[in-house]
């Protein structure tokens, strides 16, 4: 029987991340990258397939856990009955992404108590045992091209392709143990202190989350700052990509099939990525993810995928690991995605709007990016008059989605701004009769007049949450009447208890067989489209329903069931701490995220960058966007 997701909680150290269980249980690791094998899969099977457990060995009679305030460190308190201990776990930053470290620290705080470690080390998700030797430090263990020591002054024995121990702690008392990751022909690493590696991991954070722009209410704040965190956790740090989720096939449908492999980099994701950050007060990060998004897409704009690997891979072919049960019997746990290979017309538009909120905020020098945007705006004029597979990725065929469509529209829309600015009227004129020429086909064939709402795709009489984004990227002003009855009929027909779901997966063949719960990111964009509205009553109520719905630890899945009370699918969620971040900045701010979009008012601006001035006319060359 699996635990529920939101049992776990969440490390890293922008190079990997690790899923804990609220009894102790390290079920999910991936070494050295997010996007690695899994040494400890039993997050997608059974304690055979991996897990590290360090816990009491007795009856326990509480449990308490919370990260260290504004850190990614993670402290477990166990009470029994002849006394209390805590269990802290945490990733060390690390200079050489091949070599990466898990510290769990065992204190004793009350009395003395019984413990017991089972560590079971599986490689290659759950398939491959190493062969484990003993060492004057703990033990080695080697499979292929990996290597794992395990650093510790307990004693160890093997039992059964386990590795146990046992030993109790008393007051004052601390018992380290690293479990560190290098290839095998690269000399291992030992960890220094482990205690100094503590508080140097806890200042590195102490000092990044102070940095927060937020200065709404103090839950909110609690909220925004763990959901920064969490972002800042899922960056790989060497190249500034941030994944989507560090785990892959949590299914979206509790035994079903909708399970898929999010360890990678969305451009969807990009647009309402930077605004969370810039809005924060993150710079540095926004620019280090622009950058990233330059490099993966670099290339033919024929070839401009939807999603990347964390340094830029383009192949990230779909596999199926048959030995592995899946989470509660969701078959089958894959590993890649195929829909890297998807055309998905809305992701020209969310290029260009990342770049063009990059540029208004100062995120650093674009000499390259201009020349790039032309390029890619050149392939989409071909492009979007031609059905895609749209922003939820079916696999059923494609079609003409609305939503795809409009955001073809945003992608000039923002192209005509970049040519105004830069004084390429003509440029701009060409742009300018391309995005008309959209919005009339999208208000022509996207527009149920009769039900005074648009649809998922021409045609259709279904719906799609992502059109709550119609008015926030600017397509229609929130006023205009058929946003309004968009939002009312999404009210109608996608709502769940309160919550939104992407699209009716009974009405809608998006080729997949089941249903999904309610998708948390949707439900903060409706919280956003209310906002927009001015109904901040009903966003107050909705942005407070979805903050109660985090865990104990204050994360996010990608999807949450109303009936079961359970979240589902990849987990901790990018998307949806983003949609948090967002929501809390639009209900506190009068130009929030979602008016800074909708070019209502500017984002802010990076420290210590001025204003550009308005190009000269030289411009007209073909100079870089200044």
């Amino acid at each position: 029987m699996n635990r529920p997701i939101e049992d776990y909680g969440f490390i890293g150290n922008m190079v990997s991340g690790a899923l804990v269980a609220r009894d102790g249980s390290m079920d999910w690791l991936c070494l050295p990258r997010f996007d690695s094998d899994a040494c400890f899969a039993a997050l997608l099977g059974t304690p055979e397939h991996g897990r590290w457990l360090i816990a009491p060995s007795g009856e326990v009679r509480a449990t308490r856990r919370r990260y260290l305030p504004g850190t990614a460190i993670l402290e477990t308190v166990f009470e029994t009955e002849t006394g209390k201990a805590t269990l802290t776990d945490f990733m060390p930053f690390t200079d050489d992404p091949a070599k990466v470290e898990v510290v769990r620290l065992v204190r004793g705080v009350a009395g003395r108590v019984e413990m017991a470690m089972d560590l079971v080390l599986r490689f290659g998700y759950g398939r491959v045992v190493p062969w484990v030797r003993r060492r004057d430090y703990g033990l080695s263990a080697v499979a292929g091209p990996d290597c794992i020591e395990l650093v510790t002054p307990i004693a160890l024995r093997g039992e059964n392709m386990h590795t146990r121990a046992s030993f109790s702690v008393a007051k004052g008392e601390l018992v380290p143990f690293t479990f560190a990751y290098h290839p095998y022909h690269l000399a291992p690493r030992f960890a220094e202190d482990r205690r100094l590696l503590l508080e140097r991991t806890r200042s590195w954070w102490h000092a990044w989350s102070e940095r927060c722009d937020f200065a709404g209410p103090v839950a909110w704040q609690h909220a925004v700052e763990r959901s920064l965190i969490t972002l800042k956790c899922l960056t790989y740090q060497p190249s500034g990509g941030i994944v989507a989720a560090p785990t892959t096939s949590l299914p979206e449908d509790l035994g079903g099939v909708r399970n898929w492999d999010y360890r990678y980099c969305w451009i969807r994701d990009a647009t309402l990525l930077i605004y969370a950050l810039v809005n924060a007060g993150y710079f540095e990060e926004a620019g280090a993810f622009r950058q990233w998004l330059l490099r993966a897409a670099a290339g033919a704009p024929d070839q401009l995928q939807i999603m990347y690997g964390i340094s830029g891979e383009r192949r990230l072919t779909e596999i199926e690991l048959p030995w592995l049960p899946g989470y509660a019997n969701s078959r089958p746990v894959r590993i890649g995605n195929g829909a890297f290979d998807q055309l998905q017309l809305d992701v020209y538009g969310e290029l260009m709007d990342v770049l063009h909120v990059a540029r208004l905020s100062h995120l650093g020098p674009d000499d390259d990016t201009w020349s790039f945007q032309k390029t890619v705006l050149a392939r989409l004029e071909q492009l979007w008059r031609e059905p895609d597979e749209g922003i939820w990725e079916v696999r059923s065929g494609r079609k003409h989605f609305v939503y795809s469509k409009v955001m073809a529209w945003v992608a000039f829309d923002r192209a005509v701004h970049a040519a105004t600015a830069l004084g390429l009227d003509d440029q701009a004129a060409r742009w300018g009769a391309l995005r008309d020429e959209i919005h009339r086909e999208v208000l022509a064939k996207g527009y149920d007049e009769r039900r005074n709402c648009f649809v998922q795709h021409y045609g259709a009489r279904t719906l799609d949450a992502a059109l709550l984004l119609m008015a926030e990227v600017g397509f229609l002003p929130p006023e205009d009447p058929r946003f309004r009855g968009t939002v009312a009929a999404i009210e109608r027909e996608l709502l769940d208890d309160g919550l939104v779901r992407r699209y009716d997966t009974d009405v809608s063949d998006d080729g997949l067989s089941g249903g999904e719960g309610t998708f948390l990111v949707c439900s903060f964009w409706l919280a956003d489209a209310y906002t927009m509205l001015g109904r901040r009553d009903d966003a107050l109520a909705l942005f407070e329903r979805l903050l109660s719905l985090r865990n104990d630890l204050g994360l996010l899945a990608e999807e949450y069931h109303p009936r079961l009370g359970r979240q589902l699918g990849n987990f901790p969620q990018a998307f949806s701490h983003v949609g948090l971040v967002n929501t809390a900045y639009n209900l506190l701010r009068s130009a929030g995220p979602a008016q800074q979009r909708a070019g209502r008012d500017g984002p802010p601006h990076a420290p210590g960058r001025e204003q550009p001035q308005p190009a000269k006319p030289a411009a007209r060359m073909g100079r870089p966007l200044e």
